[in-house]
């Protein structure tokens, strides 16, 4: 396998999870590799060479030959023998007709000149058609975007579409098209259950290496809460070993009945990782869907705004007054903007979430000999929806009733397409920070290289008031008249000089 020629590095760098970028620069060169793909052959090949070899009497072989193909290894879809795998491609191959190809238009804002834009680029990804004349893709496929296309498999036209919903924390995006044409002859992918593990996933999509469709097969290897790093959020995602490339984005994933069980939308680049790709799975993308339907436009994930910790300690839990049949795990900090604030206390056992109770390690059950964190539970509802906390306070169990809301940070982690506020007096260039911003100041490797006050508040402060901001001096521009221009979008709170 190609190597990148980056030099390595320890610590924090080792999680990171880069999203699958659809744009074919010379970032994604090591993809073009062979070792992608693997081929897998039938049994037929290894059983006729062995006869090739033999002598004597070739009437008693079909004897033998039923037993033989039930005795190979299981091919790469987990399925046994020809038949199956052939079976398994007649019930895929319809659904490969619903994949599309996204073509994006970008033109991102310049964060360190606020007033402008950079200039625009272009992209390519994946997409597939769902129910109700719609075609589901990643959000970061279409993020910033001017202009956005359609071409369907097999066609030489592109069509104009119109972007209905984004989720940036679940890195889903929802687009139509107006076309009546382009609707001929496409049936709508169905979706499929949460799959199990070793459950066969086929991913098809128009990674980067080709134009047409391409098609890789895997198989599922994990499921938990996994981060995503396009909204940085934590959501429930699955691991599979089949090969995602930049611009697999947003392509779906397919099980052997021909169901789609997930889209792909990321993948693990580090040096000690192979193989290693991520799929949303059917739930996140039932309730994105489900939300923009209920609410005509996307309202986002819940989230719990508290900080809690592990109670797997004997004498913490007594020194919490717990009990030896009670389990939990205690609230470090409370966001004061969270409405959970008015009900909840720092140091506050929570037992259960919606009546099912968390372990000491912050999980819950989670199918058949699977646990998985609490915050999946939390994820399930929609915004606005109440769900009931139970608490250890003071060696007494409360319940509280709270109203769930998206959960808001001091720094956001991206902007959502909208433009960054500034404010420019005599030449200083007010602005407020974002991990956008940070992103365009300091590189990529912001996390070392920004400011150190700046990192405190980014990973540990929480906002006092609903409209709290972070501004900071980004320059000065050397001129020698006062000018004034304004472009505000929400009070300012905090003002750090640097």
């Amino acid at each position: 396998m190609a190597s990148d020629g980056k030099r390595k590095k320890r610590g924090r760098k080792s999680k990171t999870q880069t999203t699958l970028d659809p744009t074919t620069s010379t970032i994604n060169d090591e993809v073009f590799s062979v070792n992608n793909v693997e081929i897998v052959n039938s049994t037929t090949p290894t059983s006729a060479k062995k006869h090739e070899n033999r002598r004597g009497r070739p009437k008693k072989r079909p004897k033998h030959s039923p037993e033989k193909p039930e005795k190979p290894p299981p091919l790469i879809n987990g399925e046994i023998g020809v038949a199956p795998p052939v079976e398994g491609v007649t019930r895929v191959v319809p659904a490969m007709d619903a994949v599309v190809k996204v073509f994006c238009v970008h033109t991102e804002p310049n964060l360190s000149l606020p007033w402008q834009r950079k200039r625009q680029y272009s992209s390519s990804s994946s997409g597939f058609v769902i129910g109700g004349r719609r075609v589901l893709t990643n959000a970061h496929s279409v993020e910033h975007y001017t202009q956005v296309k359609l071409k369907k498999r097999g066609s030489d036209t592109k069509y104009l579409a119109t972007v209905l919903a984004i989720g940036t924390e679940c890195d889903i995006a929802l687009l139509t098209v107006n076309d009546d044409e382009f609707w001929e002859g496409v049936s709508p992918v169905e979706f499929g259950e949460l799959p199990s593990l070793q459950d066969a996933v086929t991913v098809v999509g128009y990674p980067i290496g080709g134009d047409t469709i391409s098609v890789t097969s895997g198989v599922v290897s994990r499921i938990e809460i996994l981060s995503y790093a396009h909204g940085s959020t934590e959501l429930l995602g699955l691991q599979i070993d089949a090969a995602i490339n930049s611009g697999n984005s947003g392509g779906p994933a397919f099980n052997d009945k021909g169901e789609c069980v997930g889209i792909a939308f990321q993948s693990l680049k580090h040096e000690d990782a192979e193989n290693i790709g991520y799929v949303i799975p059917t739930p996140v993308i039932k309730h994105f869907i489900q939300d923009y339907e209920k609410n005509g436009a996307y309202t986002g994930f819940p989230f719990l705004g508290i900080e809690w910790q592990k109670m797997e300690n004997p004498d913490m839990r007594v020194a919490m007054g717990m009990k030896s049949d009670q389990k939990g795990v205690r609230i470090r900090r409370i966001d004061p903007t969270a409405p959970e604030s008015e009900v909840l206390q720092p140091s506050d056992i929570i037992l259960s979430f919606d009546g099912v109770d968390i372990a000491n390690d912050g999980t819950v059950p989670f199918r058949h000999g699977e646990r998985i964190g609490f915050s999946y539970l939390i994820s399930q509802k929609y915004t606005g929806d109440n769900a009931v906390i139970k608490v250890l306070r003071n060696s007494k169990t409360l319940e509280f009733d709270i109203k769930l809301s998206t959960h808001r940070r001091l720094i956001p982690p991206h902007v959502k397409g909208k433009p960054p506020s500034y404010y420019i007096i005599a030449g200083f260039v007010f602005t407020t920070v974002s991990v956008p911003y940070l992103r365009s100041e300091y590189g990529k490797e912001y996390e070392f290289e920004a400011p150190v006050k700046l990192l405190d508040k980014l990973l540990h402060s929480m906002p006092q008031s609903p409209d709290e901001q972070i501004v900071v001096v980004s320059q000065v521009l050397s001129h020698t008249h006062v000018h004034m221009h304004a472009h505000m979008s929400a009070p300012m709170a905090t003002i750090l000089l640097y």
